[in-house]
């Protein structure tokens, strides 16, 4: 028998392609289902980026849901932040991140 408490760790997975008029949620889950999430997204050496407050708010958007529009600022400093790394990275440069403090609505 198990006696561990349950996991309270949430994941949320996001997708944006052109033309979406907002990035999607398109996975999202707690404990085990949460750790799958973060574990395939490390498998496919997808950015995994660790914000509880943001993880929240971003659970209460349906799957397959856009994300909200008080969100966008906060999610497009992480989505530029990600593709500078991507390209210092394609560069071989150290990653930086220049963000600043994004009030996420709380």
């Amino acid at each position: 028998m198990n006696n561990a408490p349950p996991s309270k760790q949430q994941a949320i997975a996001l997708a944006y392609e052109s033309g979406d008029l907002a990035p999607r949620v398109v996975a999202k889950g707690r404990g085990i289902i949460a750790q799958h999430i973060i574990a395939k997204a490390r498998e496919h050496n997808v950015f995994v980026h660790e914000s509880k407050d943001l993880v929240a708010l971003l659970m209460q958007v349906d799957l397959d849901g856009h994300i909200p529009p008080a969100l966008y600022q906060a999610i497009a400093e992480i989505m530029a932040w990600l593709y500078r790394l991507e390209q210092q990275a394609a560069d071989n440069r150290p990653p930086v991140f220049k963000g600043r403090d994004v009030d996420i609505g709380e």
